[in-house]
């Protein structure tokens, strides 16, 4: 069973001014969450999270963040332009792309952001842009299958991202030839794992990694960078991570590893978006429609642009049908939008109580990569993001879209003028 952060008298209070739909999320949660995250490194004293910006592009939750003391791990030049209007300074900025369009180098130049190469070619792109940093990152790719104990993980044999062994090892040398000082080691192996040996496994990897690279090419390891991974359980019966215990773990294979080599100053960094933000992020929406054919079908005032994860993924987000947590589930419903796509569903013969069209519906974790992926298909116009702040009050931290928004183009400006809204 999950538990809204937010009461249906809360709810009927908010949509009073907001109508429904929109992603409401939970300061208080927020807050909470980078602090223990906090916590669990503390070991190390050069920690530092660098929030997944591309899950949550939100610069009211990234000020939170980075009141909290984080930095921001950036992958486009919008991305990178917003942090630095919130005041993300230099090394408080992570640069992570890949098939980098030059003005994005350039850009994370000019921020005097920290630059994580993806592929070796990008050595000579980035060298002919602007130079080599004296402080560089190059993300690893060992290929094959990740496993840990339980059995597979991922396949980063498949993936699109990173350099392999040899081209690091070629490719520092390199990076050191053309000025560079100090390195970065970056790595993401699998997503969304739900096991507290993700980390510590990946981490023993890249320390090892660290040990082999300052030996062979004589480079100095400043920083590692397990980026993101650690997942949150979307349904009821998974169990969660132990931040607490992850970062125990991590802290083994580090004294295991780097201590004895001689590199026990080493920084660790994390790039977690999902596990930051996923819990505290509710999209908010109400029954407007039921259906009886060859099933039972609930249609909500949301649809997959307000969600579309499980639309893209078959992806599981747990639904509470407000004011009837304690009622028996014992209809089975298709809970639907009203895109024309017949995968524009939010659960599939999925257990409810009896849902009335008025119902207020809480879709739960979809605070990280639900707003962000949203998109216009059918003219279908983006939600509400609203705060649920620590006093209990709310903010608008971002307004729905009008069809303005829909018709921003050139072309359009002189009809619209004259359209009233």
């Amino acid at each position: 069973m999950k538990t809204p952060f937010v009461t249906k008298e809360q709810l009927e209070a908010i949509v009073k001014e907001y109508p429904t739909p929109f992603h409401l999320y939970d300061e208080k949660g927020i807050r909470e969450n980078a602090r223990k995250l906090k916590q669990a490194f503390s070991w190390n004293k050069g920690f530092k999270e660098y929030f997944a910006v591309k899950a949550t592009p939100n610069p009211f939750i990234l000020q939170i963040l980075k009141e909290e003391g984080c930095g921001a791990d950036c992958s486009s030049l919008t991305e990178l332009m917003m942090s630095d209007a919130l005041g993300f300074r230099e090394s408080d900025i992570m640069f992570s792309s890949n098939t980098t369009p030059s003005e994005e180098f350039i850009k994370a130049s000019e921020l005097n952001a920290i630059i994580n190469l993806d592929d070796y070619t990008h050595i000579d792109i980035l060298n002919e842009l602007t130079g080599i940093p004296k402080t560089i990152c190059c993300r690893y790719n060992p290929g094959g299958v990740f496993t840990i104990s339980n059995g597979i993980m991922d396949n980063p044999g498949d993936a699109k991202y990173g350099f392999t062994k040899e081209q690091l090892i070629d490719g520092y040398k390199k990076l050191m030839s053309l000025g560079a000082e100090e390195f970065g080691i970056h790595s993401f192996l699998a997503s969304n794992t739900v096991t507290n040996e993700y980390y510590p496994v990946l981490a023993k990897i890249l320390f090892e990694l660290a040990v082999e690279l300052n030996e062979k090419t004589g480079a100095k390891i400043k920083f590692i960078n397990l980026s993101g991974g650690v997942g949150i359980p979307y349904k009821p019966d998974q169990e969660p991570n132990d931040i607490l215990a992850i970062g125990e773990g991590v802290r083994k294979a580090f004294e295991e590893v780097l201590v004895p080599a001689g590199m026990g100053d080493v920084e660790i960094y994390t790039e977690l978006g999902r596990f930051m933000l996923a819990p505290y992020g509710h999209l908010v929406a109400t029954a407007i429609h039921e259906k009886h054919i060859y099933k039972e079908y609930i249609g909500l005032d949301a649809c997959a642009v307000d969600l579309m994860r499980p639309a893209m993924y078959g992806a599981y987000h747990h639904i509470t049908v407000m004011g009837k947590e304690n009622e028996p589930l014992d209809h089975m419903y298709d809970v639907t939008g009203s895109l024309c796509e017949n995968n524009d569903k939010f659960a599939i013969d999925r257990m409810l109580p009896e849902i009335d069209k008025g119902d207020l519906i809480v879709i739960h974790d979809t605070g990280a990569h639900g707003y962000a992926m949203g998109y216009n298909y059918n003219g279908k116009l983006r939600s509400a993001e609203l705060l649920l702040q620590e006093d209990g009050s709310v903010k608008l931290i971002r307004r729905k879209e009008s069809p303005k928004d829909y018709f921003s183009t050139f072309d359009f400006c002189d009809v619209l003028k004259d359209i009233k809204y």
